[in-house]
């Protein structure tokens, strides 16, 4: 995320720096029963006999296994793709959704828990066999009629309708989750916000592939990730879009933001899918916004290797979020037009914290520091102050500075956004590039970015590979910048 940093001391100095102004990056049902059918296409893949300890094992864990963020995701299974059916009335905000989720039982599974926060839930399947279900504050429990075998892969469907909440007034992230604005919704959902719009396994470890049907009032543009199928519908005066993204998936960078928009789209210099929109407030800024997201991905792929998805670009919005979302293909601006340093940032994202996910967020310097990071390398490409200078100009703050007192390698569930992450998580990458030379680190970028492609990292997997591209032992070096709260004085 761009700068959902707040603005502190440190931070304002940076942006003076690089010229960005303005930024830094329903009741639910309880306990109803459900009936119906689904599609006779729905995969049922529990016929075997279920053995007694199988049937002993028990529902899978309400949580994914995060100790920091205990209820976030669930265990038990592991979802492949989400087949999501979705219609928006911005009048009355009242959003209606079914959503198919299609998974793997990674054990034996009586039951297992869905992530869905506010909704009324009017009916649950699985395997096309109605299912019961319970509800606890945001946890939609489910019970299939037959266990599920471990291994099996098996399809929940759910259907549910009301007004989306958004998460209001967290700790350092402000609003986020699916927003209502004046003309349609703005919707961001880092950390855990996707719960908000959708059910589903809200935890960046089990990331899936997504399918969009995203039916609006005629007039208004349904944007989400990857790209577009096939052409709009109207009929009776609601138009459906169907959107697509192919490529694994962490469930905070899916987006259905809509509205009104103005939009560019073609190809980037190096031939790549280009989609710009913008609200018609910020008109002004599209013929920017489109030409400065195709320039900074071409480069980035220069640097850290294939741009991994099918499509780029970039959406500004009317809200004042006041910060930016790297939502996957398309990232989000949210009351601002973003300057070329803040698209730097939210692009190469897509690498470091998209394609390449954490699989704990403690571990979140892994995607903000290295997109810090890069907004240091576009200043020094296009000619304005170099990767160096504003490494020193940050390590310049005094030893009593707050940005010393919080370690970045372990981010805090209480204030995970801190400047720390990003700013001393990119002075880290500074750090390391001058004890292993170029040659390595660049190197070191873009083999961490192929050899976890789609996949999750975490931090001690990153110091392995530098240490072994560079041949180093770099424990002193990465205790220094990264787990100790106090100012380095050497690297």
């Amino acid at each position: 995320m761009a700068s959902k940093r707040p603005a502190t001391t440190a931070t304002t100095a940076l942006l003076g720096v690089l010229g960005i102004v303005g930024t830094v990056a329903c009741s639910a049902s309880s306990g109803e029963s459900a009936a119906g059918t689904t599609p006779a296409s729905a995969p049922v893949s529990v016929s075997a006999p279920i053995s007694a300890a199988e049937r002993e094992s028990g529902p899978g864990a309400p949580g994914i296994g995060d100790p920091d963020f205990p209820t976030d995701g669930n265990g038990g299974y592991d979802v492949g793709r989400y087949r999501l059916r979705l219609d928006y009335e911005p009048s009355s905000r009242h959003l209606s959704g079914t959503a198919r989720i299609e998974a793997r039982a990674t054990q034996p599974l009586t039951g297992f828990n869905l992530d869905l926060s506010g909704f009324t839930v009017r009916r649950v399947t699985v395997d096309g066999r109605p299912a019961r279900f319970d509800r606890s504050g945001t946890e939609l429990t489910v019970t299939p009629a037959t266990p599920v075998r471990n291994g099996a892969s098996f399809a929940v469907e759910v259907t549910y309708a009301g007004e989306p909440k958004p998460v209001r007034g967290s700790s350092n992230l402000g609003t986020y989750g699916f927003i209502p604005t004046r003309d349609g919704a703005f919707v961001t959902c880092q950390p855990n916000g996707a719960k908000t719009w959708f059910p589903g396994n809200d935890h960046p470890s089990d990331k899936a592939r997504y399918d969009f049907s995203i039916t609006v009032p005629a007039g208004l543009t349904a944007l989400a990730n990857g790209e577009l199928v096939g052409t709009p519908r109207t009929t009776n005066g609601r138009t459906t879009f169907q959107w697509r993204e192919n490529h694994p998936m962490a469930s905070y960078l899916a987006t259905m933001t809509l509205g009104r928009f103005e939009m560019r789209q073609g190809r980037t210099p190096g031939g790549l899918k280009n989609l710009a929109a913008v609200d018609p407030k910020y008109r002004g800024e599209l013929q920017h916004l489109y030409d400065t997201s195709g320039r900074v991905t071409d480069h980035w792929s220069t640097l850290f290797g294939p741009y991994p998805f099918s499509s780029t670009g970039g959406v500004v919005d009317d809200f004042p979020a006041g910060y930016a979302l790297e939502n996957q293909t398309k990232p989000m601006y949210g009351g601002f037009a973003p300057d070329d340093s803040i698209i730097a940032h939210e692009l190469a994202h897509q690498w470091f914290g998209d394609s390449l996910s954490i699989k704990r967020w403690r571990d979140l310097w892994l995607n903000e520091g290295f997109a810090t990071y890069a907004e240091w390398l576009w200043s020094e490409h296009e000619g304005r102050a170099t990767a160096e200078q504003l490494f020193r100009r940050n390590h310049s703050a005094a030893a009593d500075d707050p940005i010393w007192s919080y370690a970045p390698g372990r981010a805090r569930a209480d204030d995970l956004f801190n400047n720390s992450v990003y700013t001393r998580g990119g002075m880290t990458l500074h750090a390391l590039r001058q004890r292993i030379g170029d040659p390595a680190f660049f190197r070191l970028l873009r083999e961490w970015a192929a050899e976890h492609r789609y996949g999750n990292v975490t931090t001690p997997q990153f110091i392995a590979l530098a240490e072994r591209i560079s041949g180093r032992d770099l424990d002193a070096l990465f205790d220094a910048w990264l787990f100790t709260p106090r100012k380095p004085t050497a690297w």
